[in-house]
């Protein structure tokens, strides 16, 4: 898209109008100049020279400022729109009408010029979106048999080998296959910090390995490579790369109407035309008042220039573009405005625990074997159960359970399945083993928990551990306890939402509300509520909405999705490389980074203080240059207000791209005193 395919004043963004010319892309620009300088030729000849002789240079000044407004209104009246280009060429022509060239050339060429440089402004903006789908290389180098070949990216399929040499740009998403390196992520992922690489452990490489693979063998399109060489197994195409997608999505999100659009593009049509009726009814004031008709005239002309919208039209959707734009160079895609404008009028965010406030690699800490049971026997039935899960704790278990066998002959499981938010079922040397939560066995075949098994089991959940209990098919074989570490950043972040308005902070886990209530104190949570199904998660957000009014659900976009779904923003981190999490997420932290969510937070409240300021002006001088120009200003001064004020609200938006996070150090300061309210 263009620079200059903004449409100044549109209530409806979605058409481009191509401003190219004999001068290329620049030409509106150029021909605003020239409508200014003609303008400026006019006034010297009439001042110094012959008081009626610059109309010529105003003909000029009004055909270099008028022709891309012109070409616009036609297309509009085509359409059957009456905008506000129309509005101007009305009120130019009107001028020169009753003999005032001068104050219609001036109306053109401030438009034209207003119109240019708004055009130029809001395209760096867009070309901040752009730029994300350009960062890619157009070639690359692609292993054929012993040797290489250079082909466009584009014809990349998954399977291929591509190398990447020191310091290039990686061409497609894929897995580290050969070498290892550093790679710079934050043109996708806005880490601030280069990620160490190296090969993918398994020999064969696949997609599902790529959407399941540990972040050290995982890169994308775009990223920048360090100083070791890397050969890169293809897992998409170009056009379906991670970078690609965030591009079309972030590009996407600029359709989509925020709630202060919606209710400024209601304005719009109500008030449009209103002033329309109001400039028609002054045109016949000299029925009415002892006053020639040109003096009637002219007022009315001067009210249509003072009530035209375009400050109003472009003051939301350029702070909303700017928002989406410099959220995106962060590292964090943003669906549309409305997402946007609600983050930034958040009062409680909750959270998922595993994988988002901690580091969602839980360690098995704990081994009770009951009775005769002997602690290798019960890893051994643990592990081979667990071994065929892929839930996190069970790769925990199978992790560290090896670890503490020494090597000890490993037993074969099948019929493995799930229970949903309970535990897992298998059968090992012909018996059922059943691996869970304490609850597993309330109401199960069988025995439920003996007493002292139940003791035990409590007395680890109170020390903060995520219990799971192994039974052998009548048989109680132990306890394990195993305990997930809270993320370092954690708190950090935690204060500076605190520092940002957030009042509320929970967290919602599957985990016993012991666990849930200890990592909470530790990272300075509100309150936490634990032992939920999904179905659990779901209710607590629709509550918490009830309560609070917006709320923001933060967590990994796949499990959490019914969660993240029904909170008034649905926050996914982690998102790179998943398109579960980049199609169900309002909003998108591509990195595995709980520290960009301050980030966006006070992004969001930035962009809607800009969008207040940008009302106030827009509305403020409408409603003071309607009754002045009512009561005797000029054409020109309302003019130059009404333009000025236009050019006032979009660098005001644009001022969103150079927005900063908060120093954690100025957040750092209050530590104390917000964990101790956060205890309280």
């Amino acid at each position: 898209m263009s620079e200059h395919n903004h449409v100044k004043g549109k209530s409806s963004r979605e058409d481009d109008h191509a401003h190219g010319g004999i001068f290329g892309e620049r030409t509106e620009q150029i021909f605003a100049g020239l409508s200014a300088g003609a303008l400026a030729a006019g006034w010297l000849i009439e001042t110094y020279w012959a008081s009626d002789g610059g109309i010529a240079a105003y003909v000029a000044a009004y055909f270099f400022g008028g022709y891309f407004t012109v070409r616009e209104a036609i297309g509009n009246l085509k359409r059957g729109r009456f905008e506000i280009d129309t509005l101007m060429i009305a009120a130019a022509i009107g001028a020169a009408t009753l003999g005032h060239w001068s104050e219609g050339a001036l109306l053109l060429a401030l438009f034209s010029l207003g119109h240019a440089l708004e055009g130029y402004a809001m395209g760096r903006a867009r070309k901040a979106i752009e730029a994300l789908g350009k960062l890619a290389p157009e070639v690359a180098v692609v292993r054929r048999g012993a040797g290489t070949e250079q082909i466009p990216v584009a014809e990349l399929v998954v399977g291929d080998i591509v190398v990447v040499k020191p310091n290039e740009r990686l061409p497609a998403d894929g897995l580290v296959v050969l070498g290892e390196s550093s790679v710079d992520q934050s043109p996708v992922t806005g880490e601030s910090v280069p990620v160490d690489k190296r090969p993918l452990a398994l020999l064969s490489p696949t997609a599902d390995a790529f959407a399941k693979g540990a972040p050290e063998s995982k890169v994308f399109a775009g990223t920048i490579n360090g100083p070791g060489a890397l050969e890169i197994w293809v897992a998409r195409p170009a056009q379906e790369s991670t970078l690609a997608r965030v591009a079309k999505l972030v590009a996407e999100a600029q359709a989509q109407r925020s709630p202060t659009q919606q209710f400024t593009d209601r304005l719009e049509r109500i008030f449009v035309p209103s002033v329309l009726i109001g400039v028609a009814v002054l045109m016949f004031a000299w029925t009415i008042i002892d006053e020639p008709f040109s003096t009637s005239f002219y007022r009315a002309m001067a009210v249509l220039v003072a009530a035209s919208p375009c400050a109003l039209a472009i003051s939301v959707p350029s702070a909303i573009l700017s928002g989406i734009a410099r959220a995106g160079r962060g590292g964090v895609l943003i669906k549309g405005g409305a997402p946007l404008e609600n983050l930034g009028a958040l009062k409680a965010i909750a959270f998922d625990k595993t994988g988002t406030l901690t580091e969602g690699k839980p360690r098995l800490t704990d081994i009770v074997p009951l009775g005769s049971v002997q602690e290798a026997e019960l890893l051994q039935y643990a592990i081979a159960v667990e071994a065929l899960s892929d839930h996190p704790l069970a790769a925990a278990v199978v992790r560290d359970g090896q670890a503490k066998t020494g090597g000890a002959a490993l037993l074969k499981a099948d019929g493995v399945e799930s229970i949903t938010g309970k535990g897992v079922k298998g059968r090992v040397n012909g018996r059922d083993v059943w691996i869970g939560k304490p609850g597993l066995f309330e109401g199960d075949s069988g025995d439920a928990l003996p007493d002292d098994v139940r003791a035990k089991a409590k007395g680890l959940e109170q020390a903060g551990r995520t219990v799971m209990v192994v039974r052998r098919d009548q048989e109680f074989l132990g306890i394990l306890g195993l305990m997930d570490t809270p993320r370092p950043e954690a708190r950090e972040v935690i204060v500076q939402l605190r520092r940002l308005g957030i009042k509320r902070m929970i967290m919602l886990t599957g985990d016993n509300q012991s666990v849930g209530d200890a990592i909470a104190r530790d990272v300075g949570l509100t309150d936490a509520k634990g032992g939920l199904m999904p179905e659990d998660k779901v209710a607590a957000i629709s509550a918490l909405v009830k309560e609070e009014g917006k709320v923001a659900m933060l967590g990994d976009g796949v499990n959490d999705a019914p969660a993240l779904a029904n909170a008034t923003v649905g926050i996914a981190m982690g998102a790179a490389g998943s398109d579960v999490a980049l199609e169900t997420a309002d909003v998108a932290l591509m990195a595995d980074d709980l520290k960009h969510l301050p980030f966006v937070v006070g992004l969001s409240r930035k962009t809607n203080a800009i969008i207040k300021q940008n009302l106030w002006v827009s509305l403020g001088v409408v409603a003071v240059l309607i009754p002045s120009t009512l009561f005797g200003l000029q054409i020109g001064a309302a003019i130059i207000f009404h333009e000025g004020s236009t050019l006032i609200v979009v660098f005001n938006a644009l001022r969103l791209l150079a927005y900063r996070s908060p120093s954690p150090t100025r957040f750092s300061l209050g530590a104390r005193a917000d964990a101790a309210l956060a205890a309280n």
